[in-house]
């Protein structure tokens, strides 16, 4: 026999902000790397590493002004946003080859 819970969260108001701003975060940092990923395809390149676009997309993103409130979140959040996209062009990529 499974249980099966639900839960259901209720952030203060300042968690909703620090939730907010992590979700944004890692949605500029997820859109980044598919900018970056499609760059390198229609140039020809080979696609760049994630240790590439972590370094490029995060690392060195933090010390522009541009996008210096990417240090006001957590690290991990970025590099799963990192993570998330290399899987979806993985699936992607399967899926037209009829792997997935």
């Amino acid at each position: 026999m499974q249980l099966r819970y639900a839960f259901r969260l209720d952030p203060t108001p300042g968690q909703r902000i620090a939730l907010a701003r992590a979700f944004g975060c890692a949605r500029v940092v997820y859109n980044d790397a598919i900018i970056a990923r499609e760059w390198a395809r229609a140039a020809g390149a080979a696609f760049p590493s994630a240790a590439a676009l972590s370094k490029t997309l995060v690392t060195e993103a933090k010390k522009t002004p541009e996008r210096h409130w990417l240090g006001e979140v957590s690290a991990v959040v970025l590099q799963q946003s990192l993570r998330d996209a290399e899987m979806a062009y993985r699936n992607f990529f399967a899926s037209l080859k009829g792997a997935a």
